[in-house]
């Protein structure tokens, strides 16, 4: 078995145990020992640890949510609703595992992962940017990231406490925020990073985090012009 697949089965066996014992290699030793692999060989897989494999679960949340993008006809959706789409994909990706992705919010709130956090919300948001179709390479591209941010971490604090049928609840504070958002982009222009209810410090760490992809994603586009 390549080592990808082989990742994939210790996360997908980790995620029975980390609503017990949390984000912990107790975790990941238990998950090994359910699929007969030698602890050994689950380090090796996992060389960070659990910070590692809850980065490997966020990216495998971003995976699916962009096939799910993938099967909607986008080309005649307007890009508030592809966004829209985006955040409740992405947090549909993670259903069957709410109580872990509650612990990796938690893991994450500690001071030495915060920058790791950070990371991870920033490649989620700006995949679902990229796939509602946005080239921007400017402050634009920034203050869009920023404020899906801000809109994708408060519909998740929301949507991990809501017990409504189906998420109902969660859906209409979602649209809730999109059109809050709209009318602040609206009003403030470049001023909108104020709306994102993070810390200016924090807004700066975010930012940070994606600058080098914004980079890579300006060459690639200018490329494509030549």
């Amino acid at each position: 078995m390549a080592d990808d697949k082989k990742r994939l089965a210790l996360l997908d066996a980790a995620l029975r145990h980390v609503p017990f014992d949390g984000w912990t290699w107790r975790a990941i030793d238990a998950a090994a020992k359910d699929l007969e692999i030698d602890p050994v060989e689950a380090r090796r897989l996992y060389p960070g640890g659990p910070e590692e494999m809850i980065r490997a679960f966020s990216s495998e949340a971003d995976r699916q949510m962009l096939a799910g993008l993938e099967r909607l006809d986008l080309e005649s959706m307007k890009v508030r609703d592809k966004v829209t789409a985006g955040v409740r994909l992405r947090l549909e990706a993670v259903a069957a595992h709410r109580e872990a992705a509650r612990r990796a919010l938690a893991f994450f709130a500690m001071p030495q992962y915060v920058a790791s956090g950070l990371r991870c919300l920033y490649r989620t948001v700006d995949a679902i940017w990229y796939a509602a179709g946005d080239t921007a390479t400017d402050y634009n591209f920034y203050t869009k990231r920023g404020l899906l941010a801000g809109v994708y971490s408060s519909t998740l604090l929301y949507w991990l406490n809501d017990k409504s049928d189906d998420y109902a609840a969660t859906w209409a504070f979602l649209d809730r925020r999109i059109a809050e958002v709209l009318k602040v982009a609206g009003r403030l222009g470049k001023g909108v990073s104020a709306a994102m209810n993070l810390p200016d410090r924090l807004f700066g760490r975010f930012a940070e985090a994606g600058k080098g992809l914004a980079r890579n994603r300006g060459s690639r586009l200018r490329g494509a012009r030549r």
